[in-house]
């Protein structure tokens, strides 16, 4: 009755338009006001939630990816990462399609961030494919798509949101990621070329050796950046969290020093640019892991495992509601907070069904890139209709296909757990 009682305050709130954020801290107050024995130790509490709930160490790691991508973003290392792309399959069939794909995984190894991904890859190949004769909602939909590979190849914002929510490994989570995010990449270009076949789509010249080395040191410093986080981590030398301190100050070293297309005027718009976005996914997270908190006082993630227990559900019958109930969260909700709201519910029922937290995250996130290309609240949807100066309903409608392919990668991800596991076992036994 209690979950019954803060889920329909939170759905009404939401309804209304009040932004996610608000809702979340709005339901806890309304919740403790009319619901509960409310005293003014209570405001204490919510006061020192409030407060407390940012003093995690790996939560430092959020401002560093932003600032990091940002200055890559900035630093146009995007423009080097396409030619490189293109250069390694824009002269198969399909290619500058398939080329807008890789330099998405690419992108994806620096950024930890899918908008960020359309903006910077969809901004220079989405105008290239569509001059080169390529039909505009196909390359929409391709565009929008890869883009949601910034969440699922480390480092990934999200998959730090849910090392915070659930006290699990950002290390081992960005080591998990890598396997199905470029499992992924691949069936998507595969899937483009066998489009491209089929409709005749066009082609780019060969390049030489020399255009493609050229291309390849030219990328180099700005995708060596991943070599750098995920070799840092995995070798002992630093923490996710340090690792993205680290990564910062080196995307700011290859901007202004190494490619030089950064200047010293456009540092300040780079750095408040990137404190706004991380001042909104703070004050999500603070607010979500308030959320968290009356929840688990509540004891309803331990009321939920025991009826699961009780009904003897079979696994695989827990991931299918659990996808299930994160599709409809995407509905209305952006990734962070479904993460911080349902990952601390999910995570004890998932541990007494045997199943392993890190396979429950990577699930978690391939859900949340699902949530990033439908309506109504697709943020990549968003970004690609501002691109292709699209409407929302047109852009939906391209990435249509797309959202059925990734429907069932899920299903592959979720019943196949050895695809996410095998990479972290192999390296963290």
């Amino acid at each position: 009755m209690t979950f019954l009682i803060i889920i329909s305050i939170l759905l009404l709130l939401l309804i209304t338009g009040t932004p996610i954020s608000i809702a979340l801290g709005m339901t806890v107050l309304t919740f403790l006001l009319g619901f509960s024995s409310f005293s003014f130790d209570t405001v204490n509490i919510i006061s020192q939630r409030l407060f407390t709930g940012l003093e995690s160490y790996a939560i430092m790691a959020v401002p560093f990816f932003v600032l990091s991508g940002q200055f890559l973003i900035d630093g146009k290392i995007a423009k080097r990462i396409i030619r490189f792309a293109n250069n390694v399959v824009g002269w198969m069939p399909g290619g500058m399609a398939m080329a807008a794909v890789l330099a998405c995984a690419f992108f994806a190894t620096i950024s930890g961030s899918s908008p960020a991904t359309v903006m910077a890859i969809g901004s220079v190949m989405l105008p290239a494919m569509v001059k080169a004769g390529y039909p505009k909602r196909f390359a929409v939909g391709v565009i929008t798509t890869a883009g949601s590979l910034g969440i699922l190849i480390p480092p990934s914002i999200v998959m730090i949101i849910y090392a915070v929510a659930t006290s699990e490994s950002a290390g081992k989570l960005f080591i998990a990621g890598i396997v199905p995010g470029f499992l992924l990449a691949i069936i998507m270009m595969t899937l483009v070329y066998v489009q491209a076949r089929r409709n005749g789509f066009p082609t780019q010249p060969k390049p030489t050796s020399k255009e493609f080395w050229e291309s390849f040191r030219d990328a180099w410093w700005g995708m060596f950046l991943v070599v750098i986080i995920i070799g840092g981590i995995y070798g002992g030398i630093f923490t996710p969290t340090e690792a993205a301190a680290v990564a910062a100050v080196y995307a700011f070293l290859a901007a202004m020093f190494i490619y030089r297309d950064l200047k010293w005027k456009e540092v300040p718009k780079v750095l408040l640019s990137a404190a706004n976005t991380s001042a909104m996914l703070l004050y999500i997270i603070t607010n979500a892991i308030l959320f968290s908190f009356l929840m688990t006082s509540e004891q309803i993630p331990q009321a939920m495992s025991t009826w699961v227990v009780a009904q003897h559900l079979e696994p695989w019958m827990f991931l299918l509601v659990v996808n299930l109930a994160l599709i409809a969260a995407g509905q209305f909700m952006e990734p962070s907070s479904i993460v911080l709201i349902l990952a601390p519910l999910f995570l004890p029922i998932a541990k007494t069904l045997g199943i392993d937290p890190i396979h429950l995250g990577i699930i978690m996130v391939v859900n949340m890139e699902i949530g990033m290309i439908h309506p109504p609240v697709g943020l990549n949807l968003f970004v690609a209709s501002h691109l292709a100066k699209m409407g929302l309903t047109e852009v939906s409608i391209a990435t249509l296909p797309w959202v059925g392919v990734m429907l069932l990668y899920l299903g592959l991800i979720t019943y196949v757990p050895e695809i996410s596991l095998w990479l972290p076992h192999l390296l963290y036994k």
